[in-house]
């Protein structure tokens, strides 16, 4: 697209986003920034959600150099004024399932939409992760995304994806579960069919385990002792600056046993949404198979 041209794009709320030229000075929520730095786009600022703290949380950054990059702050903390002051020209911002923008306090978010064009695309449980790749794909082609940046973390994901399927033809399966630490009591167990990197892991064979239960959506809060009944082989650990750091568990007696049988492999349940992150969180899973 010529930059003289009109740009616009109609993001996953069903509003069509226009500017009079294509945007460069782009600022993204976290994981979105860290999408379209995988697409060979480099935006000049980030913030973070209600969950992260005054630092930008780097098992959310991918490749991003946070060293480089602005942050703008986190959640409640986002300083807006100080976001719309840096002159960004579009900012790119996640949702999960609705049109609320994710690590944004709602006012704070329409004042900043009144200020500076905003693109919000759907990372929810109802999006497959080839959805999801796709229309962050879509946005960061519309940017100017560099021809065929993206053409070797395409050939890496088809690798892992056949290899994935090959380690699933196994006559036995190892029981894979996610989860989030939530202090020394008790865990968050994941719901495969609510996060789309999981279900794309049960689609191509793996043998998620499904904690059953009561609880959200998303999530089963559960003890360590009901953790350890499902007898996991492997266990996808949440890395993310939320969840409970695996040192600050060492005293408790269920997760230990956990540890030692099963493999603890890093998960982010808010991965760059990138032919080449998701190969890599298919092979890490690969290589633990």
């Amino acid at each position: 697209m010529d930059v003289r041209e009109t740009w616009d794009f109609t993001d996953d709320r069903g509003l069509r986003v226009a500017a009079d030229s294509r945007p460069e000075r782009l600022v993204a929520y976290i994981q979105a920034g860290a999408t379209l730095w995988d697409h060979g786009l480099r935006p000049l600022g980030v913030f973070g959600s209600h969950h992260d703290g005054d630092t930008q949380d780097p098992a959310k950054a991918g490749g991003l150099p946070l060293e480089e990059i602005r942050s703008f702050g986190s959640g409640s903390g986002v300083d807006v004024d100080a976001l719309v002051a840096a002159g960004p020209d579009l900012v790119v911002a996640v949702t999960y399932g609705g049109e609320q923008v994710y690590g944004l306090d709602p006012d704070a978010a329409k004042h900043l939409g009144e200020q500076v064009p905003i693109v919000v695309l759907d990372v929810g449980g109802s999006r497959t992760l080839a959805g999801v790749r796709g229309r962050f794909g879509e946005l960061a082609r519309s940017l100017g995304a560099p021809e065929g940046a993206s053409a070797a973390g395409e050939a890496e994901l088809a690798r892992a994806e056949e290899r994935l399927r090959t380690l699933a033809t196994r006559s036995v399966r190892p029981r894979v579960l996610a989860l989030s630490a939530a202090d020394a009591e008790k865990a968050y167990l994941a719901r495969p069919t609510s996060w789309p990197d999981l279900r794309a892991l049960s689609e191509r064979g793996v043998g998620l385990v499904d904690p059953g239960g009561e609880g959200g959506g998303n999530w089963r809060t559960a003890t360590w002792a009901e953790a350890e009944e499902l007898r996991p082989d492997i266990v996808l650990a949440d890395v993310r600056a939320n969840a409970a750091p695996r040192e600050s568990l060492a005293g408790t007696a269920e997760w230990t046993r956990i540890a030692e049988h099963a493999q603890v492999l890093p998960w982010n349940p808010e991965t760059p949404a990138s032919h080449h992150a998701h190969a890599l969180f298919f092979d890490t899973v690969a290589d633990a198979m």
